[in-house]
């Protein structure tokens, strides 16, 4: 990590896919301004894919959710963690009840580390009881 001119530079991992490509995050007053492969990393020798050099502008949008919302009345609204997991529970509990687990699925997020992935997997097939699960974790 280092400091230049207003610009700081954070080493980091990509978290797009598994691969485990370098990257050298540019922020500035805590906004990121330019993504570059980092040449030290043994998988990636300063290479990206297009997701990883161009696919952060997600990160500084103001449309970003910051806390949990739930619907009432047609209409959403803000509710605590506590609240919204009771709703996703509930939810899921009466679909599995209703139509049994092969009526839920899993769309895993290739942002998420392979640790994640693997525990949205391990749990659509131990807890829910199907093996609907799938992530965008292709090129």
């Amino acid at each position: 990590m280092a400091t230049v001119e207003g610009v700081k530079t954070t080493e980091t991992i990509c978290s797009f896919c598994g691969t485990g490509c370098g990257l050298i995050i540019e922020t500035e007053d805590s906004k990121i301004v330019k993504v570059k492969g980092d040449k030290n990393n043994p998988s990636s020798h300063g290479e990206t894919c297009v997701k990883g050099a161009l696919g952060w502008g997600y990160v500084n949008s103001s449309r970003r959710l910051t806390e949990p919302l739930i619907k009432k009345n047609g209409q959403f609204v803000s509710a605590s963690w506590d609240e919204a997991l009771e709703v996703i529970a509930r939810n899921f509990n009466d679909t599995k009840t209703k139509y049994g687990p092969d009526a839920l699925g899993c769309f895993s997020s290739s942002r998420s580390t392979n640790e994640l992935n693997y525990l949205a997997a391990k749990f659509m097939r131990t807890v829910i009881g199907t093996n609907n699960i799938d992530s965008c974790n292709r090129t």
